[in-house]
């Protein structure tokens, strides 16, 4: 299992900007995927955008063109620009690792989640 720890959650308007973070206590295998998921309040949670370790990115549609999601080069960090945001964006929002097992990912850890809290 992979330790995850998140930052940069917190309250903003709408409109405005957050940046988070999420850092793995150990490196992951070569082939291995980055993610953020978040959990509105009140329901349950789903995806928002992961990452590849070489680079590839998928989105949910609901954050398309206004999030974006990026890794640094080397290291198992990875990060959600979020741009324009919206009260319906509201909620934790947790960083999942996976690596590439059998040809299919697994999950290797969760983070403990940061809150993104955006105001109207």
């Amino acid at each position: 299992q992979v330790q995850l720890v998140e930052s940069g959650g917190g309250l903003v308007q709408a409109g405005g900007s957050l940046r988070l973070s999420c850092a793995a206590s150990r490196s992951i295998s070569e082939d291995n995927q980055l993610g953020w998921y978040r959990q509105p309040p009140g329901k349950q949670r789903e995806f928002v955008a992961a990452i590849t370790d070489r680079g590839s990115t998928n989105y949910a549609d609901s954050v398309k063109g206004r999030f974006t999601i990026s890794r640094a080069s080397g290291q198992n960090t990875v990060y959600l620009q979020m741009n324009s945001l919206k009260p319906e964006d509201t909620a934790v929002y947790y960083c999942k690792a996976n690596e590439l097992r059998s040809g299919r990912y697994s999950t290797v850890g969760w983070g403990q989640g940061t809150q993104v809290t955006v105001s109207s």
